[in-house]
Parts: C-alpha cells; sequence; structure tokens
C-alpha cells in the first residue's frame, strides 16, 4: 500500500513504548553530537597524536560491533529492554573513561569495550533493538514514514548537540580554561546520559519484546533462522557503504576544519548543527521518494549526488565554500537511511528483526572502523 508523506500526525499514533525510544533515541543523539565534535580536540589536548587518535577510533568502532553482535543477536530471545540497559551501561563506561583517565592504553581499552561515537551517528547495540521494537508497534504502512521521523527527532538533536557542544566549549575557553579541561565536561556529560538512558530503559513494557519465534533456538544461527541469505547480503552492502564513510567521521572532519581553516569550537559545533539538521530534512524526504519510487530505489539513486559532493568539499579554498558543500551534501546524506532500515525490517521474519538489523548495524561498524585509522595516518 502506498505511503503518504510524513507529517507529525505519524507520531500520535506511537504506543507509550515507541514514544519513550523516541525520547532515547533524541538523549542519546543529542550525547553523540555533542561529544563528536569536540573528542578528536580533546583526545590532542590530552597529548595524543594524530596517528594514536586514529587507531582509538578505529578500535571505538570495531570494539563496539563484537559488543553489538552479541547484545542485538541475543535480544529477541533474551530481552530486548535488559540489552537496551546493558548498551547504556557500556555508554555510561565510555564516558567515565574519558572523563577520569589520559592513558592510551585505558583509553584503547575504553574505546574497545565501551559505547563512544566519534562520528555523531548511532553506535552501540540501541538502534537495531530500537527499530525492532518500532516495527512491531506499527503497521507496515506507516512503518517507513515512523522511521523517517525516528530519523528526524536524532538528526535534529544531534544538531542540538553539536550546537551545546562547540558553544560549551568555546565558553569554558573565554572563561580561561585550557587544554583537556576544555572538553573534559562534556565526556562528564556524555557518561550522565548513558546512565539516564539505562534508567529509561527499564520503564519499557512487555509489548516492547518480540513475539514468540517460529522457529526453535535450535535451528537459529546469530539469531536468524530463514533470512540468512539476504540479510547477509544486505550486510556486505552495508559494509563497503560504510567503510567509505568512515573517512570522514565527524570528529576528524571537525578536526580537519580546525587544521585546514582555523575553526574554532563554536564555529565546528554551528557548522554540524546546520549539517544534522539538512540531514533530518534528507531523512523526512525519504518516505515520499520511497512512496514514487521503492525503497530500493531511493537507497541507491541518492547515494551518487552526496558522495561527488564530499569529494569536493576538499578542493574547495576557503572555509565558507567548505561549508556551502559540506551542507548541500548534508541536505541528501540520509536519504536512504529510513529507507534501508524499513526495507531490512520488510524482508526478515517479526522475531528476526533485531538479529537482522544488528548484523548489517555491525557490517556497517566494521566497515565503517576500518577508515579512521588511515584517516589518522
Amino acid at each position: 500500500m502506498p505511503q503518504g508523506p510524513p507529517t507529525p500526525h505519524t507520531l500520535l499514533g506511537l504506543t507509550p513504548d515507541g514514544r519513550l525510544l523516541f525520547l532515547t533515541r533524541c538523549l542519546r543523539m543529542f550525547a553523540y553530537g555533542f561529544l563528536s565534535v569536540v573528542l578528536v580536540l580533546y583526545l590532542k589536548a590530552v597529548g595524543l597524536e594524530e596517528g594514536q587518535i586514529g587507531l582509538l577510533l578505529t578500535l571505538t568502532l570495531l570494539g563496539d560491533t563484537a559488543v553489538s553482535l552479541w547484545i542485538t543477536t541475543s535480544a529477541d530471545r533474551v530481552s530486548r529492554r535488559g540489552m537496551l540497559i546493558a548498551g547504556a551501561a557500556l555508554m555510561l563506561a565510555g564516558g567515565l573513561a574519558l572523563a577520569l583517565t589520559t592513558d592510551f592504553l585505558i583509553l584503547l581499552l575504553a574505546a574497545t569495550v565501551a559505547v563512544i561515537s566519534p562520528s555523531g551517528n548511532e553506535v552501540g547495540p540501541f538502534l537495531s533493538i530500537e527499530q525492532a521494537a518500532l516495527a512491531q508497534t506499527v503497521s507496515d504502512e506507516e512503518r517507513t514514514r515512523v522511521f523517517a521521523w525516528y530519523n528526524v527527532v536524532g538528526q535534529i538533536a544531534a544538531a542540538l548537540g553539536a550546537l551545546a557542544g562547540g558553544f560549551v566549549s568555546e565558553t569554558l575557553l573565554r572563561e580561561g580554561y585550557a587544554g583537556a579541561d576544555i572538553y573534559r565536561p562534556l565526556a562528564w556529560a556524555y557518561g550522565a546520559v548513558g546512565l539516564i538512558l539505562a534508567l529509561g530503559f527499564t520503564r519499557l513494557s512487555p509489548a516492547a519484546e518480540a513475539p514468540p519465534g517460529a522457529a526453535p533456538a535450535s535451528h537459529r544461527w546469530l539469531g536468524l533462522h530463514r533470512s540468512h541469505g539476504v540479510v547477509f547480503r544486505l550486510a556486505g552492502l552495508f559494509a563497503l557503504d560504510a567503510f567509505g564513510g568512515g573517512f570522514v567521521v565527524q570528529s576528524f572532519v571537525a578536526y580537519w576544519f580546525h587544521v585546514r581553516f582555523g575553526a574554532n569550537p563554536a564555529t565546528l559545533g554551528a557548522i554540524f548543527f546546520g549539517a544534522n539538521i539538512l540531514a533530518a530534512v534528507s531523512s523526512l524526504a525519504a518516505a515520499s521518494l520511497a512512496r514514487r519510487f521503492g525503497l530500493i530505489n531511493t537507497m541507491v539513486f541518492t547515494h551518487l549526488p552526496s558522495n561527488v559532493l564530499l569529494l569536493l568539499v576538499p578542493l574547495m579554498p576557503t572555509l565558507p565554500l567548505a561549508i556551502l558543500v559540506l551542507l548541500l551534501r548534508f541536505s541528501i546524506s540520509q536519504m536512504d537511511v529510513p529507507t534501508r532500515q524499513s526495507y531490512t525490517m520488510a524482508v526478515v521474519a517479526p522475531d528476526e528483526r533485531s538479529a537482522a538489523a544488528g548484523i548489517t548495524g555491525v557490517a556497517r561498524s566494521i566497515g565503517a572502523g576500518l577508515a579512521p585509522f588511515l584517516v589518522g595516518l
């Protein structure tokens, strides 16, 4: 059945669990946004070299894959709520590690096992499990529209987080703080958000859990039973896409603007505020495009112009031109996201959804995680 354009009315029919998942998405993305803008600046301020920072960010993304794979492939069988709480605890641990130590080896360990977002995008097990829970609270006809809004509110929250991170850092700089002390309060705040999320997830009802499965546990592998083929084909494609995206994680792009043009934290915050707002708008447009052209065509044919614009960013001779091209890129960059998520939910059984989203998400994390080390070098 065709889907109409997304409207705020789409959100009014959400269940209490659905509204809670939208709220936790907003809080989490706000924290990802403010940390990503200052993360590389902070790590540089505590004495790490670019190569060390690149390795740390790579381990952040790759370490997340193993943890997320175990959590998401177990969630439908064990407890979605319990696994979300576990993810929030790892986010808390990541914030505490950044705030409490400057030792490179300890930071590497924290980067490997905790949940830290260097890109301003989703990391950890949250997205996969929340998508699975949301998908069973709405009809198939509403799913893409709900996912579009789910991405929109997340992008807006990340944009506000980036703006807040830049503003707080600039304010502390003007107040006389120096070095790592400018950015450390944001690490504390990141950990605090992890604690709030853990408390919030305890409010999820049994309705958010997976329905009884069609296949016994003995017939499953990584939480899947009948959908192995399509899930692993999608995982391969998503990994390749994310590998390219891993070269432009938001933390390193912010650092590049700082090194190339001397952009200060407030400017960086404003840049990525605008970028994330435009990305949110592109997510909304995805539902309308999918209604007209189909989910797969929308995923495929929005990639080319987005990546051409990205190629042009480092060729710009001035900061305003580089910002303009980057913002143009973000204005179409997220059109594939809700369509990709909706398609994945559509092609697997309800009791495979957390696992399918988790496996494809882990594939993206592996692809994205291989790139930052190369960028650092």
